[in-house]
């Protein structure tokens, strides 16, 4: 499967989660340290229009490692509405609010340590 195929399955994978899960959204208030310097890790750009749903789709690792929000997201923006494990992966929702531009940051830590082990990044422009 070439790039553009591939890309295309991924997209329409997402789209069928962001489906599947804004229907089990998830209120929770994390006590967790913050995820300290994150490792290089893959960055990918997503544009999307207010109102839209952003899903994110991160493999599950073994031995007690976890996805965790890195770095604090502009809630004025984007806001996370659910959170699931579909298959082998987590999957976050997050609604688009209104017009801009927001990094969202992955870390993949043990537990709810500090360290991050790998990282993806997403730059998410709403418009």
């Amino acid at each position: 499967m070439n790039g553009r195929h591939r890309f295309s399955a991924v997209v329409a994978a997402v789209a069928a989660l962001t489906v599947a899960l804004a229907a089990m959204a998830v209120a929770g208030t994390a006590s967790a340290p913050p995820v300290g310097p994150l490792p290089s890790g893959p960055t990918t750009t997503i544009n999307t229009q207010v109102g839209q749903l952003v899903a994110f789709a991160l493999p599950h690792r073994p031995n007690g490692r976890i996805w965790r929000v890195a770095r604090t997201i502009d809630s004025a923006v984007l806001v996370q509405v659910s959170e699931g494990d579909v298959g082998a992966n987590v999957a976050l929702v997050f609604k688009a609010k209104g017009k801009g531009s927001v990094n969202v940051s992955f870390g993949l830590t043990r537990g709810e340590r500090t360290k991050a082990y790998e990282a993806r990044r997403f730059v998410v422009n709403v418009r």
